[in-house]
């Protein structure tokens, strides 16, 4: 039973060890979810699962290589209100396309 619990120890050791090099060395600006201070902390103080969760959720995501031979980095390119071909507002909203509906109707009253 005694080896069983050192197994376990060595194994939250490693894990621990191997999360905050992994924390310390990824760049700061691709860090996701927290700031690098507070992985360290999380990492630190709720072993193994502080570790877990910086594999989950604080680690850099890994580059995407598309069918096209490009690689796509996640978080990179538009944000979702400036992506290219979408309109801002409906139709309905511009009060330009309003006033064109307005004279059609008044020049052909049908």
């Amino acid at each position: 039973m005694v080896r069983l619990y050192s197994l376990f120890v060595l194994l939250d050791l490693a894990l621990l060890v191997v999360a905050l090099i992994d924390c310390l060395s990824a760049e700061e600006s691709s860090i996701r979810a927290l700031p690098r201070v507070a992985w360290v902390f999380v990492i630190l103080l709720f072993s193994p699962i502080g570790a877990i969760a910086w594999f989950v959720a604080g680690r850099p995501a890994p580059p995407v290589r598309l069918s096209n031979g490009t690689v796509w980095r996640p978080g990179n390119g538009f944000p979702e209100d400036q992506r290219p071909g979408r309109r801002s507002s409906a139709p309905d909203d511009d009060p330009e396309f309003l006033r064109s509906l307005s004279d059609k109707l008044r020049a052909d009253p049908e």
